[in-house]
């Protein structure tokens, strides 16, 4: 499969036929196992959370249990807002092993029958099987786990290289808030809200004109749940490089995804607490509120003209149609 429409409907139809199986945990043979002597590696430490992403198999099944019961159902309604807790946060467990696919769909269909209907709970079973259709793409077609795009002329894109603008985004200092707090968020929790992967992507690429594979980078370097089908399936489609992706003319407003899904600024001021005595209604572009108010706020102003970088980037994607 190259759509995922078709491969969606053929995963499907075999839901129908059964539900994947799941075997119990194995028992436990005897406590004769000694424990280990604790392996100190040269890396850098870094205080972790477990309360955000539970480490242990059990808590994760709790969690899927909780999400499948309560959550699934509303996931439609909420996933957009990073500001709320409306996503299942189960994407560390699944890249980590501590659950399996077949566990994720086996416990949904369980609770939320009507899912493989259209009915409650489909908005997140079709996100887990975007999931696998990315595994399924670089299985059967390797050369995108070798940087390469699958719509071959993308990849004549003129792309620039700018240190100092990839820094300001990799860093959250873009002027743009809704960019900067989800790429702090990541920088300090190692996840990022799947709505803000999308726009923090198309902002690099679409925005700066960076090539996507440098974003890929330095997502799979932070994320707790990298994955690298996944990560490179986001990419390409936020990117238009890749199959069933954004067409190359769909580029996010920052500042509109920004008012749309965090309208009064609930998660930008989480992040970005320079910007806490900034009204609601010009959260989105602080730069206009404080020139009016004749202040000074510790936060850049916009790296680049959004008017100006969407001609330029539709530009080099037309240019490169034509080679």
């Amino acid at each position: 499969y190259k759509v995922f429409t078709p491969f969606k409907n053929a995963f499907i139809k075999r839901l129908k036929e059964g539900l994947p199986e799941c075997v119990t945990a194995p028992t436990v043979r005897g406590e004769t196992i000694t424990d280990l002597p604790a392996i100190r590696l040269n890396y850098p430490q870094q205080s972790f959370d477990e309360t955000g992403f539970p480490a242990s198999e059990k808590a994760a099944i709790d969690r899927l249990r909780q999400f499948c019961t309560q959550g699934a159902a509303e996931y439609e309604a909420r996933r957009d807002f990073p500001a709320t807790e409306g996503t299942s946060r189960l994407s560390a467990c699944l890249a980590l092993g501590a659950l399996s696919p077949r566990q994720c769909l086996h416990r949904l269909l369980v609770e939320q029958p009507p899912a493989l209907d259209g009915g409650a709970g489909a908005v997140w079973l079709n996100e887990l099987i975007w999931r696998e259709f990315y595994r399924h793409l670089m299985t059967y077609h390797p050369d995108l786990c070798k940087h390469r795009p699958f719509i071959r002329w993308t990849e004549q894109v003129q792309w620039q290289s700018n240190e100092k603008l990839l820094k300001a985004w990799q860093r959250g200092l873009t002027g743009f808030p809704i960019v900067d707090a989800a790429m702090r968020q990541l920088n300090e929790t190692g996840w990022m809200h799947n709505r803000l992967r999308m726009i923090t992507a198309s902002f690099l690429v679409k925005d700066l004109l960076i090539d996507w594979r440098t974003g890929e980078r330095y997502f799979i370097s932070q994320l707790i749940d990298g994955d690298l089908a996944a990560n490179n399936g986001g990419w390409q489609w936020a990117a238009s490089t890749g199959t069933d992706a954004a067409p190359y003319f769909r580029i996010f407003n920052p500042t509109t995804q920004g008012q749309r899904f965090d309208a009064d600024g609930e998660f930008i001021r989480r992040w970005l607490p320079e910007l806490k005595d900034v009204p609601a209604k010009a959260i989105h572009e602080p730069w206009v509120w404080a020139d009016k108010q004749r202040v000074t706020l510790n936060y850049p102003r916009p790296i680049v003209d959004h008017k100006q970088a969407r001609v330029a980037t539709l530009a080099a994607y037309e240019a490169a149609r034509k080679v």
